[in-house]
């Protein structure tokens, strides 16, 4: 890592092709020529309209659950069920759709709604919960809350730059929120330079919350839930007080808090200071020295004072907190317990850690934890089982079959054929190893159906701004984008609920990407129109990839730039027999009129300093 890699294209010259710089001046591009037909592929014609049918549905159910001021039309409360994450959570994806390639008018959207989301949350108040008395947001971010939810509440923001990185109000915010967690602001002390921990699992702009949460400050106010579908499970405001009357066990740092990583990564990919850099790798890397200290095993509590499992005080251990490797709440409607173990995601965290550096060694945090619990495997019922939990009596909650949890985001980062088995079985993947060529077809079929199925949802919704609270109309989003980022860049959808069996819902993750386009011409993040991309091989230093221009009148010109943030380095393009250099983070592809051609891209992946600037700004 550190090093820079100049941008270099290609042009076509007397019919061959010769390395040139990049030029984007209105008269001439450097690119590389792709002139041969290729009849419109299914896939291709699906993809366009799949970015295309976004346009109409999102603005459906804009108008259908955000005012003129783009306020959410809802009973606003403060709280870990219904509160300030779920309102913004609507637009969650808006942001992805525009950066693939959709419509000016998703950016627009969903840029007003989080402007109006702020207001709207900023202005009000709690009565009842101490930290939300000065607003439920205070200098625009949660003033005390657990990193379960405030990541839930930033999907949206932590993705708005891939479309808009250069917009100063979003550089500001990202490097206040940033700031929030370094230690920096004296305003908001969560961070302990000293130990390296962040004070407390109820942190924000306020700073941390140093007792121990009551069930009110997970709750929020009480209000009569009579009147509205409950999405938890809970029947009364008793039962969302019930719910929570176990989650005392805060004052400590917790691996959710590493959740607070992306900001930093943001506030790097922004502006390309250091010092976000700096702080984000020392974080994590307290983190790694603490799973070592712990038999391989990511503790879920530590003290204060740096010490695994201290705390309020008292000494305790690795396995407590909420949230943690023993923490099995009971569940008010049933008298039953339920594991809520929340630790796996903080590999977002170490990924972060991994894009920025390259490092194999945040990965094997996670190989490591996962054959120390793998270990523990026992015969239950004739079938071999693992954990999932650990508390004072030992390991529990034993189900069938290996640990594998975050098995696929470990393959994915490193490519390893050894990490491929814990990776778990998906159609993606099946395709990718060349085992089932009808998945990008039948995918992308069942995301326009899914898009279609949530607006005939919106269509046929009979709950007014009264009857619903701040998560009842999440499952309206049309949002869908799981194929999309697969296909077009070999991409993971990093969001809730889980993609697949072997990763936990995630939220406020960044994006993770083999490729990611542009639009030169437009001077846009995105497809530039009529283009579609299919990304058919992933492995750890090639990409297979087609391009195709759908218009049969228009040249269209791509930039293809290796990683979501320029990490990749691509070394090579091959098209047929021919393979050119390019020893850069991206190039140019001139499609001629109703032309494709698939490429193999030889990488050097997260071997460039990462950045959200666009492919033409130096």
């Amino acid at each position: 890592m550190g090093k820079s890699y100049s941008r270099r294209g290609f042009f076509a010259t007397a019919g061959a092709l010769a390395i040139a710089p990049r030029s984007f001046s209105a008269a001439s591009r450097a690119a590389l020529l792709v002139s041969s037909p290729m009849p419109a592929p299914e896939w291709a014609l699906l993809q366009r309209e799949l970015l295309r049918a976004h346009t109409e549905a999102c603005e459906i159910f804009h108008a259908r659950y955000f005012d003129e001021r783009n306020h959410l039309l809802c009973f606003p409360r403060w709280g870990t069920n219904d509160g300030p994450d779920d309102a913004i959570e609507h637009v969650n994806d808006w942001p992805l759709v525009h950066a693939l390639g959709g419509s000016e008018r998703i950016l627009e959207l969903y840029r007003a709604v989080y402007e109006g989301h702020i207001e709207q949350y900023s202005a009000l108040r709690t009565k009842s919960v101490p930290m939300g008395r000065n607003g439920m947001y205070v200098r625009e971010f949660p003033p005390q809350m657990d990193w379960q939810h405030i990541s839930e509440g930033l999907s949206v923001f932590n993705l708005m730059g891939l479309s808009t990185p250069d917009d100063a109000r979003l550089i500001e915010r990202t490097r206040r929120f940033a700031g929030f967690y370094d230690g920096s602001d004296p305003a908001a002390p969560n961070y302990d330079k000293k130990y390296r921990v962040i004070r407390s699992m109820f942190n924000g702009s306020t700073g941390p919350l140093l007792r121990p949460t009551t069930a009110i400050d997970w709750a929020g106010d009480p209000f009569d839930a009579s009147h509205f579908k409950l999405e938890h499970g809970e029947r009364n405001f008793d039962e969302f007080l019930a719910h929570f009357q176990e989650y005392t066990d805060t004052v400590c740092d917790s691996p959710l808090n590493l959740q607070s990583t992306t900001l930093a990564l943001n506030a790097y990919l922004l502006t390309g200071e250091k010092r976000w850099r700096e702080w984000l790798l020392s974080y994590v890397d307290a983190w790694v020295e603490r799973a070592a200290a712990n038999h391989d095993i990511l503790p879920s509590k530590v003290g204060l004072d740096g010490r695994i499992g201290g705390g309020s005080g008292k000494g305790g251990q690795w396995y407590e907190g909420v949230y943690g490797w023993a923490f099995s709440p009971i569940v008010p409607q049933t008298g039953k317990r339920e594991d809520r173990n929340r630790v796996p995601r903080s590999i977002v965290a170490f990924m972060n850690a991994a894009l920025l550096t390259g490092n194999d060694r945040y990965m094997d945090v996670w190989r490591r934890q996962n054959a120390a619990i793998n270990s523990r495997a026992k015969e239950l019922d004739g079938k071999l089982q693992t954990p999932r939990m650990c508390g004072p009596t030992g390991w529990y909650s034993y189900a069938p079959g290996p640990y594998r949890l975050n098995g696929f985001e470990i393959w994915y980062v490193s490519m390893k054929p050894a990490d491929r088995a814990l990776a778990g079985g998906h159609p993606w993947i099946e395709y990718l190893e060349g085992r089932n060529p009808t998945y990008p077809v039948a995918a992308l079929r069942a995301s326009l159906e899914r898009l279609r199925t949530r607006v005939a949802l919106v269509q046929g919704d009979r709950s007014t701004p009264e009857t619903r609270l701040a998560d009842n109309a999440l499952e309206y989003n049309p949002a869908s984008v799981a194929s999309l980022l697969q296909l077009t860049a070999g991409a993971l959808h990093i969001a809730r609920p889980p993609w697949s069996s072997t990763s936990p819902p995630q939220g406020g993750a960044p994006l993770h990407a083999r490729l990611r386009y542009f639009d030169p011409d437009r001077r846009r993040a995105g497809l530039p129109e009529d283009v579609a991309a299919l990304v058919d091989k992933l492995e750890a230093h090639r990409t297979g990839v087609t391009l195709v221009n759908l218009n049969p009148r228009r040249e269209r010109v791509v930039t293809v730039q290796g990683g979501a943030y320029g990490e990749h380095l691509i070394l090579t393009v091959q098209e047929g027999h021919q393979a050119h250099a390019v020893n850069g983070r991206s190039f140019d592809v001139k499609l001629a009129p109703g032309c494709g051609a698939r490429l193999v891209l030889e990488m050097r992946r997260y071997s460039a300093n990462p950045t959200l600037g666009f492919p033409w700004v130096s």
